[in-house]
């Protein structure tokens, strides 16, 4: 049974909050068992997601009163339906539950994982943004085996999730929450088998059990018509896509029913039945998509036809040895990806905005530091992005991806490029972020990318491939003249020019690969891509059978008094709570960091307590003594020290003129009190013509810079006398009369002073 965790919530949303973190906590240990049959560790990836009305009616009455509450969810006794329904219409109504941008960064990258997991995701902690989730109504935990929780986020929500990047925009769930209103009631009421009525999102939730499950789908795929079979087979071959032109080509419709936005299919056509069944999906303006999931049944069979056809090719390529002179061996891509990660913390990340993409300029400092092109470093960005390394909340260790093995960032960069939505070999800046969010239309790439691993998988198997060869074998592919098409239609959709399936193959596999560290690359005395040869290494092998990575379980450890080695199963999370007092060292081969002096008193200066980068580092890996000694003497404080403003220092060697400008009324509120020896500190804001008048009142000029200084503007008048009778306010003086044309003698310094000293006070 499904135990829904309560969690403190935000006061200004919510009046009343039934329990508090800890008493979650308690709720959670305290969890009722599931009531299904126990399963081993590895067959969690079998869980399913379950409709939103099912799960609220496994809820204890206590805890669905308490989410209505909470909700100020009103009851109406009198509807037929029942109160977990009622709810249910209510939680789908938040904004929310429609456009996640809306949530917090940590509870978004929580619900894309979600969904990326089909709606279940088992962890051992409660990751961080799941408080507000479950607060929601939104998502559900419940006790696992062994210690572990399933998170739940029922169906209902995933079919009106907004895409976002890194995500398959071909994919049924993108797909099914794009459709329209009328669209939706149709496939929802053949699906339902009664009329569909709103919230559509609950009445989607029987096709989405039938479209994503294989077994299931391949029976209804195997029970259509011979007509509706046919045409889906055509959609399938000219690349999944088509217009309503094309569509009612294929469909051999005569009727052609046209409006304002030009033809529209027939309501009574084949093509409206498989729209009905939600195996061709119609999307704004003109175009009509088969889900991702739907071509890989339909076209299983057009594959194993074109085998055929290639055997010649495979044949000569694993007949001969194709071994290059030089080689270029693809390095593991986490070394760099982490470093990167920590480089963007060095300035707080404000370099970096959520739905833009990544700046040039940032790229290109990366690039200059770690020896890398900013082309290779852009792919990696954009990956990283999409899985959220470069969020604030990739530090907690409790959630995703902060709480994932370094060893395993390689299997989660593939996969998150070969999904697509966050790189796009087709543009000619690959990185989907750079556009804007209505304009990023999804190119046909994607199919080239599968076209080129195919290839890849068959002919370089542990040997070395020419990539000419290679390339004819992509071209022999049964779907190279739709992707054509589609790419030609793609590029008119956005004013570009359209590029040839060799371009983004040639890209996919000699770029986006070989950074991946899928591929290593061959070079003839030749420099043109003919004499290019490609191998798959035993890391790609891996990532294309979706294996785990063979790697040895070495810890992090100190390689010597400051190089920090990240091992294989440290945690992400540890690794990036360390940028603020580290430096990053080799990039090549594995992840060296470097703890010196300057970086931890640079962080103590900040306000990092000495005691956390101790803890900190204590995490990774065990402290050898000179690091111990170095954190005691950077932590050690011997004293203090104020800091006074000023603007300046006055160096005046005689005590007692230095005496006579500290004490005097005229002056004394310029400068520092107390000055230190041999001068006078200027108090901050004090102007330079300011403080030369004051001090010439008391008979003292200031040297500026080896000469006299002279003010750059007069006094104003103190209304004491005017012509040859007006007296000097500070001095009592009389001031030299206009015609006379001998200058005034001038005194010794000594009797000058005295005569100052004289003055009263």
């Amino acid at each position: 049974m499904w135990q829904h965790i309560s969690v403190r919530l935000d006061k200004r949303t919510f009046s009343r909050f039934p329990q508090s973190v800890a008493e979650s906590a308690d709720l959670q240990a305290n969890a009722m068992p599931d009531t299904r049959p126990p399963t081993r560790r590895s067959t969690h990836a079998s869980s399913r997601a379950m409709r939103l009305e099912d799960v609220l009616r496994q809820l204890p009455e206590r805890e669905l009163a308490s989410l209505v509450h909470r909700m100020r969810i009103r009851i109406d006794e009198a509807k037929r339906i029942d109160v977990a329904s009622q709810v249910a219409r209510a939680l789908l109504l938040l904004p929310e539950t429609r456009d996640p941008t809306q949530l917090p960064p940590s509870t978004r990258e929580l619900v894309y994982r979600l969904v990326e997991g089909r709606g279940v995701l088992f962890v051992e902690e409660l990751p961080p943004g799941l408080d507000l989730l479950v607060g929601r109504g939104i998502c559900y935990v419940r006790q696992h085996e062994r210690g572990v929780l399933e998170i739940l986020l029922p169906i209902a929500f995933m079919v009106q999730l907004k895409t976002w990047e890194g995500e398959d925009q071909r994919g049924i769930r993108a797909l099914l929450s794009q459709l329209s209103a009328e669209v939706a009631q149709t496939v929802a009421s053949n699906y339902l088998g009664r009329q569909a009525t709103p919230p559509l999102a609950l009445s989607l939730e029987p096709a989405w059990d039938a479209l994503t499950d294989p077994a299931q789908l391949a029976t209804y795929i195997a029970q259509l018509s011979l007509l509706e079979r046919k045409l889906l087979r055509g959609v399938e071959e000219v690349g999944g896509e088509v217009d309503t032109e094309e569509l009612l080509e294929l469909e051999r419709e005569p009727l052609r029913l046209r409006g304002a936005g030009g033809a529209t299919p027939s309501r009574r056509g084949v093509g409206f039945a498989l729209e009905r069944r939600g195996l061709l999906i119609p999307v704004h303006p003109n175009r009509h998509i088969v889900p991702t999931e739907v071509v890989a049944l339909v076209g299983a069979q057009r594959l194993a036809e074109r085998e055929a056809e290639r055997l010649a090719i495979r044949s000569f390529v694993l007949g001969d040895d194709h071994a290059p002179r030089r080689a270029r061996f693809a390095e593991d891509p986490m070394p760099l990806v982490m470093a990167m990660a920590l480089a963007v913390r060095e300035g707080g990340g404000s370099e970096v905005r959520d739905g833009v993409g990544t700046p040039k300029s940032l790229l290109l400092r990366l690039a200059n530091r770690f020896g890398r092109s900013p082309e290779s470093l852009a792919l990696l960005a954009a990956l990283s992005r999409s899985l959220g390394l470069w969020e604030p909340s990739a530090i907690a260790v409790a959630g995703s991806p902060g709480s994932l093995a370094v060893h395993e960032l390689p299997s989660l960069l593939f996969k998150s490029w070969r999904r697509g939505g966050a790189w796009d070999e087709a543009r000619t800046e690959g990185e989907a972020l750079r556009l804007a969010a209505d304009a990023r239309d999804a190119s046909s790439a994607l199919v080239v990318r599968e076209m080129v691993i195919e290839a890849l998988t068959e002919l370089t198997d542990g040997t070395w491939a020419p990539w000419d060869r290679v390339l004819d074998y992509v071209r022999a592919d049964g779907r190279g003249p739709g992707v054509t098409r589609l790419l030609t239609r793609w590029a008119a959709r956005n004013g570009v020019t359209a590029p040839s399936v060799e371009a983004i193959a040639t890209r996919v596999a000699l770029e986006s690969l070989h950074i991946l560290g899928v591929v290593d690359l061959g070079e003839s005395d030749s420099a043109a891509a003919a004499g290019v040869c490609l191998r798959i290494t035993p890391r790609g092998r891996a990532l294309l059978r979706g294996a785990a990575l063979s790697l040895q379980p070495e810890p992090s450890r100190f390689v010597d008094t400051q190089t920090l080695r990240i091992g294989a199963q440290t945690r992400i999370g540890q690794i990036l709570v360390l940028a603020p007092f580290i430096d990053v060292g080799a990039v090549t081969g594995s992840l060296d960091l470097l703890v010196t002096q300057q970086a931890i008193a640079m962080a103590l200066s900040a306000g990092v307590e000495s005691d956390v980068v101790r803890q900190r580092l204590e995490t990774v890996a065990a402290l050898p003594e000179p690091i111990e000694r170095m954190l005691t003497q950077a932590s050690a404080v011997v004293g203090r020290a104020e800091f006074v403003e000023s603007s300046g220092f006055l160096w005046v060697e005689d005590p007692e003129v230095r005496e006579l400008l500290r004490t005097r009324r005229q002056t004394s509120e310029l400068f520092v009190e107390p000055s230190p020896p041999s001068g006078l500190l200027v108090v901050a804001g004090v102007e330079l013509d300011k403080l030369a008048r004051r001090c010439r009142t008391l008979g003292v000029e200031l040297l500026v810079s080896g000469g006299v200084y002279r003010t750059r503007s007069m006094a104003p008048n103190s209304g004491r006398g005017s012509g040859p009778h007006r007296v000097d306010s500070a001095t009592g003086l009389t001031a030299v009369r206009p015609d006379s044309k001998s200058p005034p003698r001038r005194r010794s310094s000594a009797s000058a002073l005295a005569a100052v000293k004289r003055t009263p006070r």
